[in-house]
Parts: structure tokens; C-alpha cells; sequence
């Protein structure tokens, strides 16, 4: 700090000091000997003080009086108080803040410090008598309720310094209606007050701006409350920004402007459009009355762009916009001012399989697409970008008729099939029926390799689904396609046992081609288990009683070829079936077999 500036605040500090000292001194000295100081009774106030002291000549240290400025020199100023000579006051305590001085002829009050110094002249303070008059203005301001002003000169501990004709104290919490943290904006602004707390004799004042704005918010808040109504659009100033919207100040009360109610469009922030301190018009969409809450509306004060969006987008439209933002599953792109569609990572390729859309777009980037579908009631554009090529399905479709055989690398292995290239970007599907026409799969790993070479032949090509659809046991003839012409009901055949089941066993008639001798139909004696009478590998003769070709199943009886050779009443054992099921005889062995196979599968899946 400057020395000058330093000696500047010590004097104005000794200078509050000493008024206050003496105008305790006085009240005291006054009390126990009212006549030591003349007649001053009756003073109350700095009026009353200057009034008595200038009803009589005997003037005395501490009387504040009115006197004439006669000649203004370089560090003093002589003013006549109408005594027998005139009295100094230093010329710094007449030089304001802006500039101004003194003049010969000007009126001035001033305090009497001394009625003679070494040279015979009265000592004479302004500054003094300003501050006993200040006081006396504050005084008066507490007691009253009145408004003071001031100016804001410094930052101290706790809030700031306010010179009101003396300094006073602004706490921080009486600055403002919310907490102030930039303490420095204020230095230098002239603003009202109100004095909360006044001790005279400490100097003790505190100050608050909170009361007066709270007092001036109140009676907004009622002219507001008055006025605003749901539907209507108002002004206000824009208060406070967070993550989720913005409150706006109508005057007295706030309202919250959320974030989707400020644009039709994709905003992440309220900051991107909003400030503190703008001025906006809003629209009032709701107004609880009973909670004095306000929902504000930003957007609202424009047309809705999907109010019209499907004339301005129809299907099949090329559009052009750029692209806002990604997710995993695809690209928002903008169309129009609030107007965004989806292009997803399906949509992006006809052949390619695109993981992320950052694989083929990023954010900024400009692109063409053509409008798929309009949902006005979900506001959602779905886009696509493959759409703006030639189909490769078309031409695949055309080039690989159904029939035709192919031959590629097996690219990967799943549990229903295996996925063999075709062409670039393009795979076929062996599904896992499609492997043999009579052996069971469990997986296809059974039979295939991830890179083995594969022949197939072509089933059919959805385009629709982009789907390719291939088989390997069409390379050859299904074996069951003449089963019925060759495997004749009634026909007997030797046939060789191959597996064994608790619920018969299964034979072969010709490669590829098995059926089912249920454990009733083995012998005609009954028995618990077939291994009891026959074995894996034994060839015995059985009849074909049903043949369901749909499910490839083929019951045989070699009970009833027993009956025939013994020339037994095989009718008499027919009808007693018919009897018992109602049924024909084929029916009868056609739900046995069934049930056989039913258990089988029970079987291989435990």
C-alpha cells in the first residue's frame, strides 16, 4: 500500500476515534454537570447541537458550527465562524472523490477541535463535523427503518465495507437474495441499505441489500402471481442454469424452464442455448397455484417441425443431414431444425456386418440417406443408407437359383448350422436338418470344421430377409422318397438289429433306412427286456406294419411273422387288436411305434 494512502486511513481512523470518544466524553461530562459545556440540554441530535451552539458566542471544543470560507490556500482553508478570528481546516477535507475542492464564499459546517492554536487561530475539522452528522443520520435510519445509501469501497472478511458518511459492514448473506461469489463485482457500486444493527458507541454498523430486494422481490412476487396465467407468454431473466434446465426470473418468482421443453431439437446442456442473465420470452405451460410453481416453455413459441413431418419426409424420400450423435446400435442424423431420424447398423450395409456405426460414420459428418419409416406419434425417422445401392440379394437371387451347387470354406460353426462364403460379404446357412437325411445331428461339429471345403446346394435366396439358404444331404437322393414301394406294408424282410432300447430294437432295412420292432412285437411270449431274446447284430425276420414317411418311421412285427409260419388265427389276432383299440392294425403299431420313438428320444436326450 502507498505511504500516502496508509496515512490517509490511519488519520480517518483516529479521526472516527476521536468523535467517538468525544461524543462519549460529552454525553457523559453533559450528564453529571449539564452546565459545564453552556445550556445543551435540550440537545438531541446533531440538529439540536447545532442549533444551541450557535445561540451564543461561547464557543468550545466539540460545538459544531456554520461558517464562511474566506480564502482557500495550498494546505489549509480560513472560515469565519463569526469569532474573533477565523479557523484552519485542512484543505485534503474538502476534496471529494470526484475532483471537486472549495470555494471562497462557500458555507461549510465545521467541528471546533481547539479555540486557539499557537498562532491564535481556531482549529476547525469538516471531516469531524460530517461524521457527528452522519451518525446522527444513521441514527435516526435505524430507529426509523430508514433507507440509506452507500458505496461499496473494499472486500473484508465476511463481506464488504460500505462508506455511508461512516464505514459500515455489509455481510456476505445480506449482499444479495442467493450467495455471492465474486465479492469484487460490487466494489465501487452505489446501492440502498438498511440498518440491521447500530452501536453508537463501539461504531458498530451492519448493513443489509437482502431486505430491501426481498421486500422489492415480495411485491413483484404479488403483481406476477396476479397476472400470469397457463397458455401465456411472459418475460424473464434467466437466474440460474443446471444439468437438467434453466429458472428463469418472472419477477418475484422463479419458474423452471426444463431442458426438453427449450428445443424441438438434441440439445446435452441448457448452457448451449441459454446464459446467465439473458433476457428470454417464454411460455407458461402449467401453474400450480396451491405450490406457486411455474413450468416454462421455450420451444412452445414456435411451430412443432413433426406436426408436418410426414409430408416433408415421405417414405422412400432421399434426404440429406448430418450426424449428431452415435449409439451402439446406430447414427442420429438431423433433417430439419427439431427433426432427427435413425439410421441403424443394420440399415448401413448390405453386406457387411457393421458392429459400430463409427465403423462407416462419426459425428459431423454430412450424409445422404432414404427415409424407411414415420412414426409421427414416437417421433422416430428410421433411415437407411444401403438403400442408395443396388441390392446384391436381387442379383444373388438371379445368380444362384434354387438347385444350383456351390462349393466355399466353411466361415464359422454355430449350434443350429454352419455359415459357408458365397461371394464377398456374403454367407449361405447349412441348417443342421439339412446335414443327412437319416443320421441324427447332435451338433454340428459332428461333421464340420471351421475352414473345412464344403459342397452344398442351393435351397433358395430371401431377399427380404437376406437370408441364403443351403443343403449338403441334397446332394444326394433321399433314401425314404420310394420307402413305401420297397418297404410295402405287409412285406416281410430279414433285417439286422442294430441298436436295442427297454422299449424295443431298432433295425436295418437298407442303409440309411431303420425301423422300430416294439418289445410286444419281438416274440410271442412276453418279455421284460429285449435283450432277453435277441442281440446287437443278430438278422431276424419282421413284417412291415406302418409306415409314416412324414417322420420317417417304419414299424415291423416279427411276432406276427411267427404267427404266419405257425399258421395260427393271425384274423383272430387281428380282431382282437381291432377289439381293443378300435383302430386298424397299422394304427395300433403306428402308436406304439410312436411311443417307442418318444421314449428313444427320452433315452438319448438323458
Amino acid at each position: 500500500m502507498p505511504s500516502d494512502q496508509k496515512t490517509s486511513k490511519t488519520k480517518a481512523q483516529q479521526t472516527r476515534e476521536q468523535v467517538l470518544s468525544q461524543l462519549d466524553a460529552q454525553d457523559a461530562a453533559i450528564e453529571s454537570n449539564p452546565g459545564a459545556f453552556g445550556d445543551y440540554s435540550g440537545a438531541e441530535s446533531f440538529e439540536d447541537l447545532f442549533s444551541e451552539s450557535t445561540k451564543k458566542q461561547n464557543f468550545k471544543p466539540g460545538d459544531v458550527v456554520q461558517g464562511k470560507v474566506v480564502e482557500v490556500q495550498d494546505d489549509y482553508v480560513l472560515v469565519d465562524i463569526n469569532y474573533k478570528s477565523e479557523g484552519l481546516v485542512p484543505i485534503s477535507e474538502f476534496r471529494s472523490v470526484n475532483g471537486a475542492g472549495i470555494n471562497v464564499g462557500d458555507e461549510v459546517e465545521v467541528y471546533i477541535e481547539k479555540i486557539e492554536n499557537d498562532n491564535g487561530m481556531v482549529v476547525l475539522s469538516k471531516d469531524k463535523a460530517d461524521m457527528l452528522r452522519a451518525w446522527t443520520d444513521i441514527s435516526r435510519a435505524a430507529e426509523n427503518g430508514e433507507v440509506v445509501e452507500g458505496t461499496v469501497i473494499a472486500k473484508v472478511k465476511g463481506g464488504l465495507s460500505v462508506d455511508i458518511g461512516v464505514k459500515a459492514f455489509l455481510p456476505g448473506s445480506q449482499i444479495d437474495l442467493r450467495p455471492v461469489r465474486n465479492l469484487d463485482a460490487y466494489i465501487g457500486k452505489k446501492f440502498d441499505f438498511k440498518v440491521i444493527k447500530f452501536n453508537k458507541k463501539r461504531g458498530n454498523i451492519v448493513l443489509s441489500r437482502r431486505v430491501i430486494l426481498e421486500a422489492e422481490r415480495e411485491n413483484m412476487k404479488t403483481k406476477t402471481l396476479d397476472s400470469i396465467k397457463s397458455g401465456e407468454a411472459v418475460k424473464g431473466i434467466v437466474k440460474n442454469i443446471t444439468d437438467y434446465g434453466a429458472f428463469i426470473d418472472l419477477g418475484g418468482m422463479d419458474g423452471l424452464l426444463h431442458i426438453t421443453d427449450m428445443s424441438w431439437g438434441r440439445i446435452k446442456h441448457p448452457s448451449e442455448m441459454l446464459n446467465v442473465g439473458d433476457e428470454i420470452e417464454v411460455k407458461v405451460l402449467k401453474y400450480d397455484e396451491k405450490n406457486e410453481r411455474v413450468s416454462l416453455g421455450l420451444k412452445q413459441l414456435s411451430p412443432d417441425p413433426w406436426s408436418d413431418v410426414v409430408a416433408s419426409y415421405p417414405i422412400g424420400t432421399k434426404v440429406s443431414g448430418a450426424i449428431v450423435s452415435l449409439a451402439d446400435y446406430g447414427a442420429f442424423v438431423e433433417l430439419g431444425s427439431g427433426v432427427e431420424g435413425l439410421i441403424h447398423v443394420s440399415e448401413m450395409s448390405w453386406t457387411k456386418r457393421i458392429k459400430h456405426p463409427s465403423d462407416r460414420v462419426n459425428v459431423g459428418d454430412n450424409v445422404d440417406v432414404v427415409v424407411l419409416e414415420v412414426d409421427t406419434e414416437n417421433r422416430r425417422i428410421s433411415l437407411g443408407m444401403k438403400q442408395l445401392e443396388p441390392n446384391p440379394w436381387e442379383e444373388l437371387k438371379e445368380s444362384y437359383s434354387p438347385g444350383t451347387i456351390i462349393e466355399g470354406e466353411i466361415k464359422s460353426i454355430t449350434d443350429f448350422g454352419v455359415f459357408v462364403g458365397i461371394e464377398e460379404g456374403i454367407d449361405g446357412l447349412v441348417h443342421i436338418s439339412d446335414f443327412s437325411w437319416t443320421k441324427r445331428v447332435n451338433h454340428p461339429s459332428e461333421m464340420f470344421k471351421k475352414g473345412d471345403k464344403v459342397r452344398a446346394v442351393v435351397l433358395g435366396v430371401d431377399v427380404e430377409n437376406e437370408r441364403f439358404s443351403l443343403g449338403v444331404k441334397q446332394l444326394e437322393s433321399d433314401p425314404w422318397t420310394n420307402v413305401d414301394e420297397q418297404f410295402a406294408v405287409g412285406s416281410q424282410h430279414d433285417v439286422k438289429i442294430v441298436k436295442t432300447a427297454d422299449f424295443g430294437v431298432f433295425v436295418e432295412l437298407a442303409p440309411e433306412v431303420e425301423g422300430l420292432i416294439h418289445v410286444s412285437e419281438i416274440t410271442k411270449e412276453r418279455i421284460e427286456k429285449p435283450e432277453d431274446v435277441v442281440n446287437v447284430g443278430d438278422t431276424i425276420k419282421a413284417e412291415v406294419i406302418t409306415i409314416d414317411k412324414d417322420a420317417r418311421k417304419i414299424a415291423l412285427s416279427a411276432k406276427l411273422v411267427t404267427l404266419r409260419n405257425e399258421k395260427e388265427d393271425v384274423e383272430e389276432y387281428v380282431k382282437k387288436a381291432k377289439s381293443t383299440s378300435k383302430t386298424s392294425l397299422g394304427d395300433v403299431f403306428g402308436e406304439t411305434l410312436r411311443q417307442a420313438a418318444n421314449e428313444g428320444s427320452n433315452t438319448d436326450n438323458n
